[in-house]
C-alpha cells in the first residue's frame, strides 16, 4: 500500500484505526487471472475455512495450478469428490472454455482501458459468474483499486460492525461511508474484511 492510499484512507478516523491494527494491506494484480477466477468460483457462498480446504483439493485433482486445459481435462467425479457441487464444476468448465478459446480477452492486458462496469459486463456473460465473482475479479485478479463490493456479505456485515455497532445499514448508507475512501475503495474493503475475519 503506497503512501497516497494510506493518507486518503486515514482521513476517515475509523479506517485509520483499522490501518493501525492490521498494518499495510496490498491490492495487486494476480499472476494468473484464470487461476484467480477459479478461486472466486470455488469460494462462492462458502465460509473462508471450507473454501480454502476445497480449493486445496481442487488443485490436487488438477495436479497443479488451474489452467483452462487442466480444468477441462479433470474428471467430473474427481472434482465432485474434492467437494465441488455439480453446478460449480459446470461453472469452472464454462470459465475454462471462455479463457481457452479466447473469444473474449479477459486478461489484464485484454481489459486495459475497460471501465470496471465494462469488465463486470464481460465477465457476467460467463455462466456462473455473477456480480460478486466479477467484483472479486476486479480486485484480486486485475488489482483495480476503487471497487466497493457490497454484494459481499462480509463487507456489508463488516461495515455495519465497524461503523454502526453491528446495526443494519442500507447499501446507500454504506456507499456514503465509503465515499471518503475514494479512489481506493478496494483497499477500504480489504481492511473491512481483515477486521471482520479477525
Amino acid at each position: 500500500m503506497h503512501d497516497r492510499v494510506a493518507a486518503t484512507l486515514r482521513e476517515d478516523p475509523t479506517m485509520a484505526g483499522l490501518i493501525d491494527r492490521h498494518g499495510r494491506l496490498a491490492i495487486a494484480p494476480a499472476d494468473d487471472e484464470f487461476a484467480r477466477l477459479c478461486t472466486s468460483i470455488v469460494n462462492q457462498q462458502l465460509s473462508t475455512a471450507s473454501a480454502a480446504a476445497i480449493h486445496e483439493r481442487f488443485v490436487d485433482v488438477l495436479g497443479g495450478d488451474p489452467t483452462p486445459d487442466r480444468v477441462l481435462a479433470a474428471e467430473e467425479a474427481a472434482l465432485r469428490e474434492a467437494g465441488l457441487s455439480g453446478t460449480k464444476v459446470e461453472y469452472l468448465r464454462e470459465a475454462a472454455g471462455t479463457f481457452r478459446d479466447g473469444d473474449r480477452d479477459l486478461t489484464r492486458e485484454g481489459l486495459t482501458g475497460a471501465s470496471d462496469e465494462a469488465v463486470v459486463e464481460a465477465l457476467t456473460q460467463i455462466r456462473g459468474v455473477g456480480e460478486w465473482t466479477a467484483r472479486m475479479y476486479l480486485i484480486f485478479a486485475l488489482g483495480r483499486e476503487d471497487v466497493l463490493p457490497l454484494g459481499d456479505l462480509a463487507v456489508r456485515k463488516g461495515i455495519e460492525r465497524v461503523y454502526n455497532d453491528g446495526a443494519e445499514l442500507s447499501r446507500a448508507e454504506m456507499r456514503e461511508i465509503a465515499e471518503t475512501w475514494r479512489p481506493y475503495r478496494s483497499y477500504g474493503a480489504r481492511y473491512i474484511w481483515a477486521e471482520y475475519e479477525s
